[in-house]
Formats: structure tokens, sequence, C-alpha cells
């Protein structure tokens, strides 16, 4: 066996992401490259990593094996040069986010930088769904989350980082009737929700209720992964984050639907709370971001602004 700890660290991603273009995204590479060494790593095994049908990638019961023990030697590698950067008095420290699950569209991209200025830090980054992100930011378990909703019962401070626009999301398929869509329309319509805890759930709810929507029957999965495969598959419609669907939409498999009343707009913040006391990473972390998010922002997500509407 000859695979790299490089290796190891693309195919967790793409396990993570389930999209090459994702990967690349996050790692910063380009997509043949992601595609050789996912390649040369394959190699390696007789048994599949994962599969490809139509325009999927699903990852086999081998795969996730091995993405399980590629997490494990990624964790211990980093333990050891956490262990050597503090000896040689380097900001070397553990920086723990967690992060709402759409958010893991959006944090990779304004940690990148600051973990490339400052490689002996050790990133922990636990994505769930608002609830249990809530719960560890109070117990200590993190010392930042990424929501796009500030909880109203804790007392926090925050940085704001991107706008989080939610559209009304079909597969490409969906016939759009000549009148257009109404919100009304909604309620004869399969309609896709979150499971309760979730962020985006919650702005629903509220967008539901200001509308005077009740809706019948609506089918309720339990991660942002999960809505866009129904939508696939032609089980529904949602309202989702446009920073979830890049690639989706990039592929022509869904599209926005123009609804009045629509898109939803909140706001994702980075928070933490208030009279906490910061290690020097994650005071590091907050000076960075004030010095350099307006610049990734338009860097990374100048799509972002153009779609949606």
């Amino acid at each position: 066996m000859k695979y790299t700890l490089h290796q190891l660290q693309i195919f967790k991603c793409l396990v993570e992401t389930r999209s090459i273009t994702q990967t690349a995204q996050v790692l910063n590479l380009t997509q043949p490259a992601i595609s050789i060494q996912l390649k040369n790593l394959q190699n390696q095994f007789d048994l599949k990593l994962y599969e490809i049908i139509g325009k999927q990638i699903f990852i086999t019961e081998f795969g996730q094996k091995i993405a399980e023990s590629a997490d494990e030697i990624i964790k211990q590698v980093e333990s050891i040069n956490y262990i050597s950067s503090r000896l040689k008095g380097q900001l070397a420290s553990k920086l723990r986010i967690s992060v709402v699950s759409t958010g893991k569209y959006v944090i990779p991209f304004f940690l990148k930088e600051f973990l490339d200025q400052h490689p002996s830090v050790e990133l922990i980054l636990d994505v769930t769904n608002k609830a249990k992100v809530i719960d560890a930011l109070e117990s200590n378990e993190a010392d930042f989350a990424l929501v796009s909703i500030l909880p109203s019962k804790l007392k926090v401070e925050s940085i704001p980082l991107l706008k989080n626009r939610l559209v009304l999301v079909a597969n490409e398929r969906f016939e759009i009737p000549p009148e257009g869509i109404r919100l009304q329309h909604l309620v004869h319509l399969p309609v896709i929700l979150r499971e309760k805890g979730s962020g985006t759930r919650e702005t629903m709810e509220r967008f539901f209720q200001r509308n005077e929507i009740q809706l019948k029957k609506p089918l309720v999965l339990t991660s942002n992964e999960a809505v866009k495969q129904a939508i696939l598959a032609d089980l529904g419609i949602s309202i989702m984050p446009l920073i979830g669907i890049k690639s989706e939409l990039d592929q022509h498999l869904v599209k926005v639907i123009p609804c009045k009343g629509l898109p939803i707009e909140t706001q994702w913040s980075l928070i933490w709370m208030k009279g906490k006391s910061l290690n020097p990473v994650a005071k590091a972390f907050i000076d960075f971001l004030m010095l350099e998010k307006t610049g990734i922002v338009a860097k990374k997500f100048g799509w972002f602004e153009e779609t949606g509407g």
C-alpha cells in the first residue's frame, strides 16, 4: 500500500461533500487534481471506495470504513504536529467550531487562509443541526458556532459573515405553470422540510406562519443533502439555502423557482459566548476575520450575489 496522507484527506473531504467540485473548492485544488488523487487511492484497493451513478457520488460500505480510518490517521498526525509546534513556540492550539449543517458550505472558505497562516492550529469542526450547535456553545464544547439565526436565549458576541438566502428549489424537470408560482400554491404541492431543531426549518416555519400557509403532509428529512436527493428524485420541492445547491445548479439538476415573497434572507454569523475567555488561537481567528472577511466574500461568494433574486 502506497496511499498518502494527502489522498486520505481528499477522500475524507469527498465523503463529506459527495462532490468532486465541492471537494476541489474546499481544498483549493483543481478538479483534475482531485480526480487523479482519488484514482491513485482507489488503485490501492480491490474493493470500490465509491460509485458514480448518473451524476451522483455514493460512498460504499468499504469507503465509509476507509474514511473513518482516514479520520483517525489525520487526527493522529495533527496531534504530533501540535506537540512539535508548541515546543517550538508557534501559535498552536485547538480551534473548536460547531457549525449548522448548511454552514459546511460557508465556513471552509473563512478558515482556509487562516489555517495556511497558522499550520500548527488543530481544527475541530463539528457539523450538526442548530439545536446541537447551541448546546455545544453553551456547554463550552465549542469556541465558536456558525449559525444563520442568532440564539434568542444566549448572550453572545458575533461577527456577521455572509447573507443566507433561502429560495424555492425544484427538480430541473419541474414545470412552472403559466401564471407562475405563488405562495398559496405551496399548500397543494409536496413540500419537503428539515427536521425540528434545524435553523432552516425554524426559518421556514416563521415564514409560513407570517403568510398563513398551512402545509398538508410535508415530507420531513434530517439533512440538507437528504432534501437535495429527494428533490432530485422528484419527491417534492423545498425552500433551501442557496449556498448549499451551487453544484446542483451548475449541473442543471435543480432550479430556483421565482416566487413572490422569496427569497428569505437571514445572516450567517460566527458567534461565541459573551464574556468567554478566548485562547490565543481563537483571538487570532477573530482578528483575521475582521480584516479578511470582506475580501473572502467577494472572492469566494461572488456567484451567490448573482443567483436567486
